[in-house]
This record gives structure tokens, C-alpha cells and sequence, in this order.
């Protein structure tokens, strides 16, 4: 079996820059899927927070012997984090769905 022969060296999908993100092509995006990937990263950066705050309450606590409240790492951690991605990917990604149906108009 052989395989076909490429015939540029740059056949693979762009992942960063000119409007790629990991293949994605952030300039593309409907207003729903820019909805959608701005909720996405704000769960992913709240629950990533929230494992690191956890964790850190953890190794606090066992230095210290105090019994700190594990709940902080949702309310100080957690929120304030996934709230602040939130924002700052529904105004980066909405400002390149603005562009784009400003471009078309």
C-alpha cells in the first residue's frame, strides 16, 4: 500500500494565527457557536480554578491545621475566574463575529 504523495509541504490544517485556533477558525464562528465557546471556556477555566484552589486549600491546611473552609476555592477561586474568562472570550470572540458581519455588509 502506498500512500499519496503530498504536494505541498504545508498540507497541514493551520493551528495559530490568522484567525486559527488549534484548527478552529475563530473569524468563522456563527453567533451560537460563539455563544457556545465562550460558555465552554468559562467552565473550563472555572472548574480548572477551582481544582487549583482545592488543591492549594489542601496543602494550606495540612501546613497550617487550621480546618479551612474547602468551600472558598468555589467562591474565591472558582467564580471570580470563570466569570472573568467569560467576559473577556464573549468580547474577543463577539468583537470577531461583529467584524465579520460588519465585512459582509
Amino acid at each position: 500500500m502506498t500512500l499519496p504523495a503530498t504536494t505541498s509541504p504545508h498540507a497541514s490544517p493551520r493551528t495559530i494565527g490568522g484567525g486559527y485556533l488549534f484548527g478552529v477558525p475563530l473569524g468563522d464562528l456563527g453567533w451560537f457557536t460563539t455563544l457556545l465557546m465562550s460558555v465552554a471556556s468559562g467552565f473550563l477555566a472555572f472548574f480548572a480554578a477551582t481544582f487549583l484552589g482545592i488543591i492549594s486549600i489542601l496543602f494550606a491546611d495540612t501546613v497550617m491545621h487550621k480546618g479551612l473552609d474547602y468551600a472558598n476555592s468555589y467562591r474565591l477561586v472558582g467564580l471570580p475566574v470563570g466569570l472573568l474568562v467569560l467576559v473577556v472570550a464573549l468580547i474577543y470572540l463577539g468583537s470577531l463575529w461583529i467584524k465579520r458581519i460588519l465585512r459582509k455588509a
